[in-house]
């Protein structure tokens, strides 16, 4: 769950689009996708993991799906041995994130940085705070004491902050992700939430819908509320009033997403297509939908967000909208690379775009 902040006119932000998907670098994930197994699977047979026994079949399979894809890591197990860019990884960034735990966010963000690094013949060290203080400045300072070439400092609620003193006068570069200042001191790259919000609205549109109910994620929250402007744009664009009735509050689990279903459903004039504000209650809004009786996307459309693994695997597989944890953590990585020795005059917000991941879950009416 991350949201992009109400940054106001004068903020010197900018929107970055991920690279299309025809050049991005490649990843573990789309092998797998490609070699028909898991990401464990391929990581093994590419790492060459001893003691573990994978048939010569599957490792044939994944190796063959690497090389048809051009994936690139360290090295293949079926390559000779050469200049291993590990042997030259002596440099190191640092990575810290308040919270791994309550999302895959910042694993993705965390390994897309790792990937990033080691491409430019360093390594990644990371670290874990819990939102205590005094952790966070002994983390900050052990890692500043290793000799690290920058900092990447991470929160795992997309949010306005205030800078840590301990992130301040570093003599390092340092990148705030997932979260950005008022006061602009650090560089900042956040999702742009209120994109993705009209983007998986106008979606529903263009197949014809227009009563769509919403499912939000807890007020509190500015995802919530940014996803939620998204939508409203994307309606105000259509001439299509906005109905607050249609709007059902959940707090981003499976559960929420179901009462919040059920409480729709039990409208006369109930919605032709739900928006969920993330995956998980989408997968509660499906069991909901299932246990009425009713079809997906026939009978009811469903979007969701955040693209998680699970969304492709739910039956039938979930439309949503991608979060750009990936690019947001390669995009620190290659910040800090690029601004070791020359500082920019002026810091500013990259807004990461969210892109619409179509899927089957909505049809045309």
């Amino acid at each position: 769950m991350a949201k992009a902040g109400n940054i106001g006119k004068d903020q010197p932000a900018q929107r970055i689009t991920p690279t299309p998907k025809t050049t991005r670098r490649l990843t573990m994930t789309d092998v797998a996708n490609e070699a028909d197994c898991s990401q464990a699977t391929v990581s093994f047979v590419l790492r060459n993991a001893p003691s573990v026994k994978i048939s010569a079949d599957t490792r044939k399979r994944v190796i063959e799906a690497a090389i048809r894809l051009g994936y690139s890591s360290t090295k293949f197990v079926h390559q000779k041995s050469d200049a291993n860019v590990a042997q030259s990884a002596t440099l190191a960034v640092g990575f810290i994130v308040d919270q791994l735990a309550t999302s895959p966010e910042a694993v993705i963000a965390i390994d897309a940085a790792r990937q990033a690094c080691w491409n430019n013949g360093q390594i990644l060290l990371s670290g874990q705070t819990m939102h205590d203080q005094e952790l966070e400045e002994k983390t900050v300072r052990t890692l500043v004491d290793t000799g690290i070439s920058g900092l990447i400092y991470m929160t795992i609620f997309t949010r306005k902050i205030e800078i840590p003193a301990c992130l301040l006068d570093l003599p390092i570069p340092v990148v705030l992700l997932n979260c950005y200042s008022q006061d602009h001191r650090l560089p900042a790259v956040i999702p742009d939430e209120s994109i993705g919000g009209f983007r998986a609205t106008r979606h529903l549109l263009e197949h014809g819908h227009k009563r769509i109910g919403m499912i939000t994620g807890e007020v509190w929250i500015e995802a919530t509320r940014d996803r939620q402007k998204g939508y409203k744009r994307a309606l105000a664009e259509e001439n299509i009033p906005f109905d607050k009735s249609l709007i059902v509050h959940g707090n981003w689990t499976p559960s929420s997403g179901y009462a919040a279903t059920m409480q729709l459903l039990a409208r006369k004039d109930r919605p032709t297509a739900i928006f969920c504000q993330n995956d998980r209650m989408a997968i509660g809004c499906y069991e909901a939908l299932k246990e009425e009786g009713l079809k997906i996307p026939q009978d009811i459309s469903v979007m969701g967000y955040d693209d998680e693994e699970i969304a492709r695997h739910l039956h039938p597989p979930l439309s949503t909208v991608n979060l750009p944890h990936r690019t947001m953590g390669a995009w620190a990585v290659e910040y800090i690379e690029a601004n070791k020795k020359v500082r920019p005059p002026k810091n500013t917000i990259m807004r990461m775009d969210c892109a619409l991941v179509e899927r089957e879950s909505v049809e045309r009416i």
